[in-house]
């Protein structure tokens, strides 16, 4: 398995796989199959595809240590950046069909919708990591300050579960919610018992 992720091949083959979904929800948009509403249609399809990427980012480490799958940390970054685009489409689809890109009612809406406010404040996190995800960059700060940064990926999971919740509430649909909740959950637990193992083995 470990000689397929290193293929030169398999960075391509899973660009094509992050692409689907949006190569999906474009050629519905033609087609008119997105239902009565396409405009909320696509806002819901990108923030759904943004918070599943976003938890298969962080389930790329343990999955990596787990399972011995050196060749995983490949895919990391890629995931990441994916994880930004379809949030970036999301925060887009929401200014354009939503709100006409009228900076003014998106500025007051962020603010009144504790929803909209969560979900704007992940998305700006979520610019940061991505701005900072090139090595150049990486070099430029050094390791520690990179990594303190990237921790707030967690940060960025809750506020998405966060919004995504309140976003459900309405309709009293918590399933999803909590599936999201137990992987985010799943995946800091892991974290932060290899932390305290670690912490453990150096006071020894």
């Amino acid at each position: 398995m470990n000689i397929w992720l290193l293929h030169r091949a398999a960075k391509p083959c899973l660009l094509l796989a992050l692409c689907a979904p949006l190569a999906y929800l474009v050629g519905a948009a033609v087609a008119d199959h997105l239902g009565a509403n396409p405009a909320e249609a696509l806002i819901r399809s990108t923030g759904d595809w943004t918070l599943r990427l976003l938890c298969l980012t962080l389930l790329m480490t343990p999955l990596r240590v787990a399972t011995g799958l050196s060749g995983l940390a490949r895919f990391r970054r890629m995931v990441g950046v994916s994880t930004f685009c379809y949030g970036f489409l999301h925060l887009a689809a929401y200014g354009w069909l939503d709100m006409g890109l009228d900076l003014v009612d998106i500025g007051t809406d962020i603010v009144k919708r504790p929803f909209i406010l969560v979900g704007f404040a992940g998305m700006v996190l979520l610019t940061a990591l991505a701005a900072t995800s090139f090595n150049r960059v990486i070099k430029a700060m050094g390791a520690q300050r990179w990594q303190a940064l990237h921790r707030s990926v967690y940060a960025i999971a809750a506020l998405a579960i966060l919004h995504f919740f309140w976003m459900r509430a309405g309709k009293n649909d918590f399933a999803e919610v909590a599936v999201y909740a137990a992987i985010v959950g799943a995946s800091l637990g892991w974290r932060l018992l290899r932390l305290w193992k670690k912490s453990a083995a150096s006071a020894q």
